[in-house]
């Protein structure tokens, strides 16, 4: 762990293993602004150079990386402008707390929290989010991580079962009841190439030439990719049955536009009391060589092994 220099700003918390990199911003943020294999593996990360190394905005900057927002989006609270220094404090050995200012206009303090396996690439981040304010606060956790551009987003979906045919057939009600739920923005086109619609998996292809798309998902399978010049990200979250999840229900958002590809788990909508508090948790993970895939058959020949590794 050390304090490095990153593209502008001179605080930035290295965290390493020796197998893997993380930087994590201080003068802004946090962000986590790269994530890399060692010795010479690629940022998985999208950045955004000409907001690299600014600070103190008025407005909210993208830059880039993973960060932690407030749902159900608005263009309010969810656009705090993360642009000043962040405190952070080692909690255990490969494991740092970041403390941003608190956001005393809404009344909530984030916090996020990352550990770092002794061995590999696996990354758990915690993101909590306390009401300081006096009154209840409706609020949803919420991690978008903004990824490179060139890759495709691969999400599995829930396993298929034939028609029952007739109710005398149907081992229960819910073989008849709808197991997934998925929802369209506005700016979401069905022609829209980027997307692979098929039996066992969403694919989604960051795109240079096409701009901006987005789909959510009620997804239970806990766990999304994304392939990009043969290193896999493997991003893992829960579901949470009966939760009040935002935008139709969904625990998972995925956005692209002409930049990036940007992968977004959310928590369940609570409204907390004063000194409450509401938690987000996810990990990563990244592995390296692996060849492009094209077809489900591929997917499930060469991701599915990767992901069941773990």
């Amino acid at each position: 762990m050390e304090i490095v220099p990153y593209h502008g700003w001179a605080n930035n918390l290295r965290l390493s293993n020796g197998q893997v990199e993380l930087i994590v911003t201080l003068d802004v943020g946090p962000r986590v602004i790269a994530y890399r294999l060692l010795p010479d593996g690629k940022n998985v990360m999208k950045n955004y150079t000409e907001m690299l190394g600014g600070r103190g905005e008025p407005e909210w900057q993208i830059r880039g990386g993973s960060r932690f927002w407030l749902g159900p989006e608005d263009l309010t609270r969810t656009y705090y402008p993360d642009n000043n220094p962040v405190t952070y404090q080692e909690i255990a050995p490969g494991a740092v707390r970041f403390v941003p200012p608190p956001e005393t206009e809404y009344g909530v303090q984030k916090e996020m929290e990352i550990y770092l396996s002794p061995t590999g690439s696996q990354v758990k981040l915690h993101l909590r989010v306390t009401n300081i304010g006096s009154e209840p606060t409706t609020l949803c956790p919420w991690g978008p991580t903004v990824m490179a551009p060139g890759g495709v987003e691969i999400i599995p979906l829930p396993e298929k079962f034939p028609h029952p045919g007739h109710p005398s057939r149907a081992k229960s009600p819910a073989d008849y009841a709808p197991n997934q739920q998925v929802a369209f923005w506005p700016y979401f086109d069905f022609s829209d190439s980027r997307f692979s619609f098929g039996r066992k998996y969403i694919q989604l292809r960051q795109d240079p030439t096409k701009g901006p798309t987005k789909i959510g998902l009620a997804h239970r399978l806990g766990w999304v990719a994304y392939l990009n010049e043969g290193t896999l990200f493997v991003m893992r979250f829960g579901y949470e049955e009966g939760a009040n999840y935002p935008d139709n229900g969904g625990n998972y958002q995925s956005f692209s536009n002409e930049d990036m590809l940007e992968m977004e788990p959310i928590g369940p909508i609570s409204t907390l009391e004063p000194g409450r508090y509401a938690e987000l948790t996810m990990s990563w993970e990244l592995h390296s060589n692996v060849p492009a895939v094209h077809t489900e058959a591929e997917i499930d020949a060469v991701i599915l092994p990767l992901i069941h590794r773990n």
